[in-house]
């Protein structure tokens, strides 16, 4: 389990602590001046804090990478990411050899510009936009108490430790972050301040007058103030912030290009190479004699120590995991492999037939929370939430206990008021694995998630936003709550399945592909009732192709009516209007463009009715829609904002009805 470890002396291989920082400090200024690009300033002031933490405590195993158990270390401040590169090059691991160091933002690399997750071993998370690291690391420190509670601390016992910069506590996603950490309690989280007041502009004083201890003091952590560049304080004070029952915040007072005599404290050093000349003087400055990546042997030997002593960790942690009982055993590992339980086809099934039986009129935020209620059972890892918005998003289901700071053996959280935050610790609890988490917000407030959404399709992460009130449907909240190019915007994100489900069979069907899928989606619900448009069960997820044949043509197919979501019903009324008028119709519902065009080519043809004209149905900005409908086609959608009224009278108004649907048909036939 979690421990101290003070007992490394790099003497004893001929070399001090300040050696081995200083090979940080010089693998990350020849690697900036080699591509001529880069911030060789934070990893030169922060290399004393990450040597210390590196070689005393940080519990690691460079030939086990993924081992469950070890300590998570983010780099928040991601413009600094030689002083990563460097530190996995130095521990031993096998994928950062000096080659890559050397090769440093160049195309193919493992060492790209900003940590990206998968490039290599032992970048925990994809980080560069400021604070999104801060707000990963809570999600894994939260998954850490939430998995210690069902698993025991004898499998589930480490720290997060993350490493932020000026930039990401200035950004308005550390304040959702560092609250939501102190109320919870999270005392496994140990954030690294490099404290060097300048940022990109100049010194933070231009921008920024911010006491920051007596901010997290404020919002629940325990804090410290520590000279950066002694070593025996920031010791002191990572043992002092381990034993805490609250976050702790240690605030390192560095200077930014530490050892670079004429650049050092100042902004030259933070986004720019340091030149030759002066990293010739700084080489001479820090005793520092070997050639551009080279490292001497006794501080070398002194770093790959520090790697190997991991191996005795994670062995200790098999040994404990071989002793647990074989259900937690094998529960454990299915769950950190991402593996669906036995069951979850069966219960989508049952929940299927059982809506198609009774064929209700219900919103698909209430389905989805159905749908919930069905898979809570047999989903042990799932972990929910909303932010303040639980009763309206449905996302608590039946049974689901409230993870508190005093208790984290449930799995439903309160984010709070923080939807960015909720969405950036989703991403920090996917990537420590065993859990798999989910969210909810309304859709319009998608907005204030896209930064950490875009990184969970980016990572190729599970997460699963819940967004509902997802169109003009919500009524008369009016245009700030109504979404109108929030679909086409989440859309347009690489990587992101969108799903808009048109009645709760689809609603079950989609939560099905989301939870199997390798990357995240986005669940777009409706707050308004609407009727069961599949009348016969099916076995088979008909949304798995992302978009079908609905209702069939009564004759040679003319028009083909696409829709999602709400509008699929009007696609429906409307294809009985035109066939009253002798126009045949068919129509398609379209749950998920992504997924559809992932099918092959004949298949989406003989949706799409070649020859047909193709009309589309969507209460949202027709941006996107061309792809499906061509220049023949038109959309029958939204004009601009929405309107304050009621749902139907909304519809009405802006022509997205049966009548509006026909008036549009026959306008372009």
């Amino acid at each position: 389990m979690a421990e101290l470890r003070h007992d490394f002396d790099p003497t004893s291989h001929g070399t001090s602590l300040t050696e081995m920082a200083n090979a940080i400090r010089a693998l990350s200024m020849d690697a900036v001046q080699k591509a001529n690009s880069g911030h060789p300033g934070m990893p030169m002031g922060m290399a004393d804090v990450a040597t210390v933490l590196f070689s005393r405590f940080l519990r690691f195993d460079p030939q086990r990478p993924d081992w469950a158990d070890r300590d998570r270390f983010v780099l928040s401040a991601g413009h600094g990411s030689m002083l990563l590169y460097s530190l996995l090059h130095l521990t031993g691991y096998e994928d950062m050899p000096i080659e890559e160091l050397a090769n440093f933002r160049q195309l193919g690399s493992r060492t790209a510009g900003h940590p990206e997750h998968g490039h290599a071993s032992g970048i925990e998370t994809t980080t560069g936009p400021l604070g999104q690291g801060l707000g990963n690391a809570v999600g894994m420190a939260l998954a850490e108490r939430m998995l210690a509670a069902r698993f025991g601390d004898a499998l589930v016992d480490h720290h997060t430790y993350c490493l932020v910069g000026d930039g990401c506590l200035m950004e308005g996603i550390s304040h959702e972050a560092i609250s939501l950490a102190g109320h919870l309690k999270l005392s496994k989280l140990i954030v690294l301040f490099d404290d060097n007041a300048i940022s990109i502009d100049g010194g933070t004083d231009l921008s920024c007058s911010d006491d920051q201890l007596a901010r997290f003091q404020a919002s629940g952590w325990d804090t410290q103030s520590v000279d950066g560049h002694d070593p025996e304080a920031v010791a002191a004070a990572i043992a002092t912030a381990q034993a805490s029952d609250s976050p702790s915040l240690i605030a390192c007072k560095t200077v930014i290009g530490f050892g670079a005599p004429n650049k050092q404290g100042t902004v030259a050093t933070h986004g720019a190479p340091l030149g030759d000349a002066e990293i010739a003087a700084a080489r001479q400055q820090l005793g520092w004699s070997a050639e551009p990546f080279v490292v001497p042997d006794a501080i070398l030997s002194a770093w790959r120590a520090v790697g190997a002593k991991g191996a005795g960790l994670s062995a200790a942690w098999d040994a404990r995991l071989a002793d647990a009982d074989p259900a937690d055993q094998a529960e454990l590992k299915r769950r950190l492999a991402g593996e669906a339980p036995e069951g979850l086809e069966q219960a989508i099934v049952a929940f299927k037939q059982e809506i198609v039986a009774e064929a209700p009129s219900v919103a698909t935020r209430v389905a989805s929370q159905k749908v919930l209620s069905a898979l809570v059972g047999v989903l042990p890892e799932l972990a929910g939430g909303s932010a303040d918005l639980t009763g309206s998003n449905g996302t608590r289901a039946a049974g689901m206990e409230v993870v508190t700071g005093d208790d984290f053996s449930g799995n439903y959280i309160h984010y709070g008021v923080r939807e960015h935050g909720m969405a950036a610790a989703m991403n920090g609890m996917a990537l420590h694995g065993g859990l798999l988490p989910y969210g909810g917000t309304f859709l319009v407030f998608s907005d204030y998630c896209r930064p950490s959404i875009r990184l969970a399709a980016l990572m190729q992460q599970r997460v699963v936003f819940v967004m509902t009130h997802d169109s003009i449907g919500l009524g008369e909240d009016g245009p700030t709550h109504q979404p109108v190019e929030h679909l086409a915007a989440l859309r347009a994100i690489p990587g992101l399945k969108v799903f808009r489900p048109a009645d709760a069979v689809e609603t079950a069907e989609c939560w099905e592909l989301a939870l199997r899928s390798d990357g995240p989606s986005v669940l777009a619900l409706t707050r308004q009732n609407l009727p069961t448009v599949r009348g016969e069960h099916a076995a088979e997820n008909y949304c798995s192709w992302g978009a079908y044949i609905l209702a069939s043509a009564a004759s040679q197919r003319q028009v083909t009516l696409l829709a999602s979501g709400s509008e699929v019903q009007i696609a429906l009324e409307a294809r009985q209007l035109l066939q009253d008028e002798g126009i045949s119709a068919a129509v398609v519902s379209m749950p998920s463009w992504e997924i559809f065009l992932e099918q092959p080519a004949h298949y989406r043809d003989e949706v799409l009715g070649p020859g047909a004209l193709q009309i589309a149905v969507e209460a949202a900005a027709p941006f996107g829609w061309n792809r499906w409908v061509g220049l023949d086609g038109t959309v029958v959608g939204m004009p601009g904002f929405g309107a304050s009224g009621k749902a139907e009278d909304l519809y009405a108004h802006f022509g997205i009805t049966p009548e509006g649907v026909v008036k549009a048909v026959k306008a372009w036939l």
